[in-house]
């Protein structure tokens, strides 16, 4: 599932599904070839590293597959990392988005805790709680592969410092970031072994929900929402 805007995942379908996300502005043709050229590279570089490893296929024979030179590669994607990595860089500020969007009468970890389990509905991959075939492919490669592992951290780094500033970015406002980032990929971690162990994710469900419940109710606890 790929919320508004944001990047399939492999084999995946672009369309919409409602989100809790602040509305983007329309892109340009410029701005929209941009991310088609992204997606074309990026697609490019996954199949080939799902085919062989991701330390099997080196910068420059992604760039020949996608028809491009290897600077002009490096000018969309800084790192080997980031070819695999691509479609996360639209959830990096998706708790911040949600919070930012969310009813006046809600509170951020309230729409945090709505928004995940809906995701876990929708069995978004962001979640872990997908068994779509292409998706657990991909998934294998990333968890399989210490420098794809290690570069999502990065990623999830820049995700905590965009919700704390949308919650205020006080010293308060980063702990909690914190928090909720580290819950929101334990979840994700722990659904996905599930999966991979060879549930299916209508059998996971029930448990990835009991998970979050029990998670978002100790952060509540522990942030004083109570």
């Amino acid at each position: 599932m790929v919320m508004s805007g944001e990047k399939p995942w492999p084999g995946e379908a672009v369309h919409t599904a409602p989100a809790a996300s602040a509305a983007h502005a329309p892109m340009s043709l410029r701005e929209r070839k941009k991310q088609l050229t992204y997606q074309a590279v990026s697609d490019a570089a996954i199949a080939m590293f799902l085919e062989r490893g991701f330390d099997k296929v080196s910068v420059a024979e992604v760039a020949a597959a996608a028809d491009i030179s290897k600077p002009t590669l490096f000018r969309y994607f800084p790192t080997k990392e980031d070819l695999a990595l691509h479609r996360f860089a639209d959830h990096e500020d998706e708790a911040a988005r949600v919070v930012a969007a969310r009813a006046d009468t809600e509170s951020p970890l309230d729409a945090l805790r709505r928004h995940f389990l809906d995701g876990l509905e929708r069995r978004d991959p962001v979640t872990g709680l997908c068994d779509a075939p292409q998706v657990l492919a991909f998934m294998r490669l990333l968890y399989g592969t210490p420098s794809l592992v290690a570069r999502m951290y990065a990623y999830q780094v820049r995700s905590e410092a965009a919700l704390a500033r949308a919650l205020g970015d006080r010293v308060q406002d980063r702990l909690a970031a914190g928090q909720i980032i580290a819950v929101q990929r334990i979840l994700g971690l722990e659904n996905w072994r599930r999966i991979d162990a060879g549930e299916s994710a209508d059998q996971a469900y029930g448990g990835a929900v009991e998970a979050a419940e029990l998670a978002f109710a100790q952060l509540r606890s522990g942030l004083g929402e109570e």
